[in-house]
């Protein structure tokens, strides 16, 4: 399944920073679940309950502790764990991802006009599935944005309610991200 058929069949994504979001995440309808803490010694084994539970796990490898900024943390999740994608900051971990044929979001901060200039390039150049644009609360910039680029577009951080959600969809995301765990039901 292609990112934009997933995205539009689950378009609210648990984001899970500790060990009772992901037990309560896996209760959820939400099909895709983006693991967002973890160690070397342990992301494997919640990948795996992830994908038992029949979600598609992606792992924010930026915030895996031991795992260093290098394309080998990609290498690492791919032999190692069962993930099928991975998030990160870094254009050139997405990238060395996408060569791995694994799901690859690039992660950006958009917080000027600078940033928006980057992610420009960062498209261009290394090709990600999604782009998780954050803070999600900002309905011009994924205006702007969608305007740009046809890949899929997942709004994140700082999404409260309902009308954040909503908002962020009118403006052109094709999904959210959230941590907060009364949205994951909406």
């Amino acid at each position: 399944m292609n990112m934009i058929d997933l995205l539009e069949t689950s378009p609210v994504i648990a984001a899970v920073k500790n060990e009772s979001g992901l037990e309560n995440c896996l209760k959820t309808e939400c099909r895709v679940v983006f693991l967002l803490f973890g160690t070397i010694c342990d992301v494997a084994d919640l990948v795996d309950r992830v994908k038992a539970a029949g979600k598609i796990a992606i792992v924010h490898v930026d915030l895996i502790q031991g795992l260093s900024s290098k394309e080998v943390a990609v290498d690492f999740i791919h032999r190692n764990t069962r993930a099928d994608g991975i998030i990160s900051t870094k254009s050139p971990i997405v990238k060395h991802a996408k060569e791995l044929g694994m799901i690859c979001i690039q992660r950006t901060f958009v917080v000027d006009s600078m940033a928006l200039s980057t992610l420009k390039k960062q498209i261009e150049s290394f090709h990600p599935d999604a782009i998780e644009i954050m803070p999600g609360v900002m309905p011009r910039v994924i205006q702007k944005i969608r305007q740009e680029t046809e890949l899929p577009l997942i709004a994140g951080g700082l999404l409260s309610d309902k009308k954040d959600i909503m908002a962020a969809f009118e403006a052109g995301a094709d999904a959210v991200s959230t941590t907060r765990e009364e949205l994951w039901y909406v």
